[in-house]
């Protein structure tokens, strides 16, 4: 298997399927960075992505606040989640004054909407999620995602790869 991985959703239940399949994937430390336009569902997948790490209670969208920290369930693979949205930053360095990297070191796992302005911040490693909505016109709950992973995540195309397909087994896409 190799770099990029596409799917497909038609639903905001799959698109949530889907995250949650890639978070169960996910080790302390990794960084994912959602990409896509507004309204292409960046939020719906980092709730999907906290649902499956056992967060409890709402996820929203941290647009006002920048970032938000998640404690995880005691059986997930990480301790906590940061979820950030950089759409409001202006900068790169903006981004590095989070101090996401820093933020993951430990027990933790980011993810960040607007992952392409937060990329030259973050470092070459993470998981770049995009979010595409193909025919907003015909199907507007249609989405297209395109994964592809770089440092840490450049080995683990196989495991993404059967992750997916769990996820349309299970008639998620």
């Amino acid at each position: 298997m190799s770099w990029p991985l596409e799917e497909a959703t038609d639903s905001v239940a799959a698109t949530r399927e889907l995250a949650g399949r890639l978070a169960r994937l996910c080790r302390p430390g990794d960084v994912v960075l959602l990409v896509g336009e507004l309204g292409a569902g960046k939020t719906v997948f980092a709730q999907g992505f906290a649902a499956a790490l056992g967060v409890q209670g709402p996820v929203t969208s941290p647009t006002f606040a920048l970032v938000r920290h998640y404690r995880c369930a005691d059986d997930s693979p990480v301790g906590s989640l940061i979820h950030a949205d950089v759409y409001r930053t202006g900068s790169p360095a903006e981004v590095a004054d989070l101090a996401l990297a820093e933020l993951v070191e430990e027990d933790a796992v980011a993810v960040v909407e607007w992952g392409d302005l937060a990329a030259p911040a973050l470092g070459e490693s993470a998981l770049v999620v995009t979010i595409g909505v193909p025919d907003p016109v015909g199907d507007a709950r249609r989405r297209a995602v395109t994964i592809e992973g770089r440092g840490r995540w450049a080995d683990r195309a196989g495991e993404v790869a059967v992750a997916l397909e769990r996820a349309v087994e299970r008639g998620a896409s």
